[in-house]
């Protein structure tokens, strides 16, 4: 059965490759980023990839422009930046979201009025703004039309050797008959030995020649709280009197953990992620390995840039579980209608 859906602010293609592997067939996949969008269309030079600013083509009469009339489309997925909405008016809703890129995603939404829609993001949202930016989102979605529910998903139960949880949020268009589960968490869940074996070569960031020297005193699975008093003290300064926390500075991963959230960038000081083995960042493809991307899948752009797309991506196996369910709910619905 075919399934089609639209994806907005698709990035490196995370998302949009869980969905693929469940079966769906993307009319367009939207990304503001050249790096990005050349990605994508490098990986899969079949698809609709429009690099551009969200904001000139949710003006666009959407349904003439992507040949799909509205209720027909599928599924229309992505995950707009979060912002902090206006409340001058107080009213919670589409006004309201004007000025946001979430504000777009939802024109998509009212304008083409696809039969489920996927919203991703950071679990944070949940408390943006105590509560109101996420509030003001539901809102949205229930004037477009929708029943939506949500859950806290970690992509470590769900085949990624990675601690990384995320804000899914699913609705349902009302007056439909059907209903989308949220995907089972796996009875196993990976660590980092389990796809660090046999990495492809690829770009790899490096550490100034004293963090090296501080990394050597520290062992897998530890961080700053490893050193000498005194050369602990010497590297965190001030935050030495803070007490508790912190625990990602100077972290280096084992072998037999999961890894923390991978990161746009390989190297911040609060948030480090040493390699267990070697004195040095994760690579590229190791952390695309760790967002389960496939090998051949190539990041275009600078080194820079690949780090940015691979830290920013949906990790691939969460993407494909929770694309699966909302493949049976529409399937079911398809055979019901």
């Amino acid at each position: 059965m075919k399934l089609t859906s639209i994806e907005l602010f698709a990035g490196a293609g995370g998302l949009a490759l869980g969905l693929e592997r469940a079966g769906f067939e993307p009319l367009a996949l939207v990304e503001i980023d050249r790096d990005a969008a050349e990605t994508l269309r490098a990986n899969r030079p079949g698809w609709n990839v429009i690099q551009a600013d969200i904001a000139g083509v949710s003006c666009l009469n959407l349904p003439e422009h992507f040949g799909t009339e509205p209720g027909t489309l599928d599924l229309l997925s992505g995950g707009a930046p979060c912002q902090a909405f206006s409340y001058a008016g107080k009213r919670l809703g589409f006004e309201d979201a004007r000025g946001t890129l979430f504000y777009h995603y939802a024109v998509f939404l009212r304008k083409l009025q696809p039969k489920v829609f996927l919203f991703e993001n950071v679990r944070g949202l949940l408390s943006h703004d105590k509560g109101r930016t996420y509030k003001t989102m539901l809102d949205v979605f229930a004037e477009c039309g929708y029943t939506v529910h949500r859950e806290i998903l970690n992509a470590w139960d769900y085949g990624n050797a990675q601690k990384r949880e995320r804000l899914i949020t699913i609705g349902v268009r009302e007056g439909l008959a059907l209903t989308v589960d949220f995907p089972k968490p796996h009875e196993y869940r990976p660590v980092l030995r389990d796809v660090l074996q046999n990495v492809p070569e690829s770009p790899c960031a490096r550490y100034s020649d004293r963090k090296k020297e501080l990394f050597r005193l520290i062992p897998p699975g530890g961080n700053w709280r490893n050193l000498p008093e005194k050369t602990a003290r010497e590297y965190m300064k001030g935050c030495w009197n803070l007490g508790g926390g912190r625990a990602g500075i100077l972290r280096r991963m084992s072998m037999d953990e999961p890894s923390l959230s991978v990161l746009t960038s390989p190297t911040q000081k609060q948030t480090e992620r040493c390699h267990p083995l070697e004195i040095r960042p994760f690579s590229v493809r190791e952390n695309a390995r760790i967002q389960s991307f496939p090998d051949e899948w190539q990041f275009s752009g600078s080194v820079a840039s690949q780090y940015r797309q691979v830290g920013n991506a949906v990790p691939v196996n969460l993407a494909y579980d929770i694309a699966v369910e909302i493949r049976k709910g529409l399937e079911r619905f398809y055979v019901d209608a």
